[in-house]
């Protein structure tokens, strides 16, 4: 595969395979680290650099078994591999063996580097959203392990009268860049066990990774004193929806300071209760947040409860929070659409590498739809992501190009393709549920292999 390297086009994502790992970010001398890192092999095919793009190949091909992933590479994406006899003579092996050694040798601080650059890099090219500023959403979101011994230990199965069930459950927090949906490399932990997390304290930890000028969004599970006074000590304005019961506990110890047709405001000067500074022990004496509580009417009776400390109107505010049902497309994009949740990998390493490189192939497709949106002249989130990333797939990513020329051609085509991919508009106004997508029925190949082995009989029958 042969890629342009456009330097009019920071944001293009398509450059040269064979140093994509460092021209995507603009950051040279990673590359020159990641050839660095390891000691010289002459024999060597599978590098760091190349296997860490095969991982993110899988994710972007849909979940590429191991042989498809080789397969493809010895067939169309050979220039990203080091100078080698078996590459040159096209004697390379399609046993994908060596790059599965090579995939469970790669530290996983490596990948972990370089997703969080791209990631970073990417959130920070994004476009203002709201006074000026990104808005990052937040939400929480579970996926399946395969049932490995290894993995049910780091990531527990939940518990019932009846005993342990099957699968593994981690507890996935994700931030994901209000206009493009561009996502953050996400917070993982057990949902279940002695090691278990809350969303909270996985959110404090996203929201320490997030950009500067950033607004956090969130749901009413986020809008508690302990997120808000994280955001505050992080310099990052946030706007977190209230549960009913919160907020009429709030504005008992809050001033009204307007009231228009629509929309009433409160000052609050937001401090904690006894039980969360029992449950926060290191909360300062002092701990306080100054923030505004905006009761939206709705279009259907309803009212919408929205703490914030960013200064600006009530009705501007709820504006900003109808966009935080965006996230739920994103989590159903990055799992069921890209097949990010069908994990196969056994261990807990290679779990971490292969949902790092579902991230990565993520943002490339988002960087697409990004560019395609440009062209026409609409928002990023107007195209469809699935139609975008057929187009990514079948226009580039399969096919082989000899020249630069053939490569342009190829990719302005691709874009041509990506903008008519446009949805319907969505009827509004949009309302304001908390929903969450149905789940769906997992294979159940392992019980039955677990059944089949339980049966057989270990002595051999007598002649």
């Amino acid at each position: 595969m042969v890629a342009p390297t456009n330097e009019s086009d920071p944001d293009s994502p398509f450059c040269r395979a064979k140093t994509l790992l460092a021209d995507l970010i603009g950051l040279p001398q990673l590359q020159a680290a990641f050839e660095g890192q390891e000691p010289s092999h002459a024999k060597r095919v599978y590098t760091q650099a190349p296997t860490l793009w095969l991982l993110v190949m899988q994710r972007l091909g849909g979940g590429l078994s191991l042989e498809q992933v080789v397969k493809d590479l010895i067939n169309n994406h050979s220039d990203i591999l080091p100078e080698n006899r078996r590459v040159t003579e096209g004697k390379l092996s399609e046993n994908n063996s060596a790059y599965n050694k090579a995939r469970q040798n790669l530290p996983i601080e490596v990948i972990e580097e370089f997703s969080h650059r791209v990631c970073d890099h990417l959130a920070r090219r994004a476009e203002p959203a709201f006074l000026d500023q990104r808005v990052f959403i937040l939400d929480g979101t579970t996926i399946t392990l395969p049932p490995t011994q290894e993995l049910k230990k780091a990531f527990p199965p939940a518990m019932n009268k009846h005993g342990e069930s099957v699968w593994p459950v981690a507890c996935l927090m994700v931030a994901h860049e209000m206009q493009t949906g561009c996502a953050l490399v996400p917070q993982v932990d057990p949902m279940y066990g002695s090691k278990n997390s809350s969303e909270p304290k996985q959110a404090e930890k996203i929201i320490d990774r997030l950009p500067e000028n950033s607004i956090v969004l969130a749901d009413s599970g986020f809008g508690i004193f302990s997120v808000a006074f994280h955001c505050q000590l992080r310099a990052k304005p946030f706007v977190f929806r209230l549960t009913k019961q919160r907020y009429k506990a709030y504005i008992k110890k809050a001033t009204l300071i307007e009231e228009t047709e629509g929309c009433r405001t409160y000052h609050l000067i937001w401090k904690p209760t006894a039980k969360e500074r029992k449950k926060h022990p290191a909360l300062p004496a002092d701990a306080a947040v100054e923030a505004f509580i905006h009761q939206v009417d709705l279009e259907n009776g309803q009212t919408l409860e929205l703490v914030t400390n960013v200064e600006t109107d009530g009705v501007s505010v709820g504006e900003l929070y109808r966009r935080r049902y965006d996230i739920e497309f994103d989590i159903r994009d990055l799992k069921v659409t890209m097949d990010s949740e069908n994990i196969r990998a056994k261990s807990v390493d290679t779990v971490k590498k292969e949902l790092l490189g579902s991230v990565i192939a993520y943002n490339l497709v988002t960087q697409l739809r990004k560019q395609a949106a440009k062209l026409i002249n609409v928002k990023p989130r107007r195209l469809s992501f699935s139609g975008v990333w057929t187009t990514f797939r079948y226009d580039l990513l399969y096919k082989d190009f000899n020249t630069l020329e053939e490569w342009n051609l190829a990719y302005q085509g691709a874009l041509v393709s990506a903008s008519g991919r446009k949805l319907p508009n969505r009827k509004e106004p949009r309302s304001y549920p908390r929903l969450a997508h149905a789940r769906r029925q997992k294979t159940t190949k392992f019980q039955r292999s677990l059944r089949k082995s339980n049966t057989k009989d270990p002595t051999p029958p007598p002649d």
